[in-house]
């Protein structure tokens, strides 16, 4: 496996994978700054029609030809249609999906039929012929990777970015956290990181769902921890909640979810708030607090 040397190298592997593109503009999408090479790689417009991620680093290339690999073999609706792919060098290219992030229309949806779409896409995805069909063609499968912290880190070194009021409730949430999945639930293949800007939606049609570098195993509530933080209140997890129980005949548990989902936002404030890079919606991670008391009364969950 190769992979491009940096990112000026692009147009070069443009011209060896694709030729027939090489002539369009490329237009590189911002990549983040960060010094673990985990991280190296980005994506780029080109010609307004295609996509092409590509990394600069062997764990980056790795996470992309992993994607790549599932791409070709998911049997699955609302994946985006690949133009070229290769592993030496490694390079994905796409057809650009028209539409907005569910992030972005997700207040002007109708979020039961927003539910029910997505309940579609998931039971596919977490079916058990989806899986064998997956292992079938790459061979076994590994968890999910990039999983949010653990509620240790989370003891130690989130509580001092709260207010003094609210870490005994912090501090109960983790100890509850691991109660709820102290027992691993049954494992599917997994998306890993389905939140509103990996899915496309054209007006209120779910039309692709992208970046499956972390795809793997886990267990179904995984995929839904980001789902009560999109949208007002928690209407769009309880709608994808009965929609995929009715399809599926299994019931999701919304405590196993909602533990998720409360280390992937403390996991989130955390790296940000250490790293000095802005929360998502620019405010503070006691107001982050605030919005989980929220969630968790919606839900009529009680983690203390």
């Amino acid at each position: 496996m190769r992979w491009l040397e940096s990112p000026a190298a692009l147009a070069e592997a443009l011209k060896e994978l694709a030729p027939a593109l090489a002539a369009y503009p490329i237009v590189v999408r911002e990549s983040r700054d960060e010094d673990d090479p985990v991280w190296w790689s980005a994506s780029a417009v080109v010609g307004e029609r295609y996509v092409a991620k590509y990394a600069w680093s062997e764990p980056a290339a790795l996470r992309l030809a992993h994607e790549i690999a599932m791409l070709d073999a998911l049997p699955i609706p609302h994946l985006p249609e690949v133009v070229a792919s290769s592993t030496d060098p490694v390079l994905l290219v796409t057809r650009v999906v028209p539409g907005r992030a569910l992030f972005d229309i997700v207040d002007s949806v109708d979020l039961d039929d927003a539910g029910r779409q997505l309940a579609h896409f998931l039971s596919e995805l977490h079916s058990a012929a989806t899986l064998a069909g997956v292992e079938a063609s790459v061979g076994a499968l590994r968890p999910a990777s990039l999983p949010p912290v653990s509620t240790d880190v989370l003891r130690e070194r989130f509580v001092q970015w709260t207010l003094p009021e609210q870490r005994p409730a912090v501090l109960a949430w983790c100890d509850w956290a691991d109660e709820v999945l102290a027992t691993p639930g049954p494992t599917v293949l997994v998306h890993g990181d389905l939140h509103g800007g990996n899915q496309i939606w054209d007006g209120d049609q779910l039309r692709a769902v992208v970046d499956f570098e972390t795809a793997g195993l886990a267990e179904a509530e995984y995929d839904l921890r980001c789902f009560p933080g999109t949208g007002p209140g928690v209407e769009l997890l309880t709608a994808t909640q009965r929609h995929y129980d009715h399809l599926t005949g299994r019931r999701l548990s919304m405590p196993r979810v909602m533990a998720w989902h409360l280390r992937t936002v403390l996991s989130d404030a955390l790296w940000r708030s250490e790293a000095g890079v802005p929360l998502p919606d620019g405010r503070t991670p006691p107001a982050w607090i605030d919005d989980l008391t929220d969630r968790f009364a919606a839900l009529g969950i009680n983690p203390l």
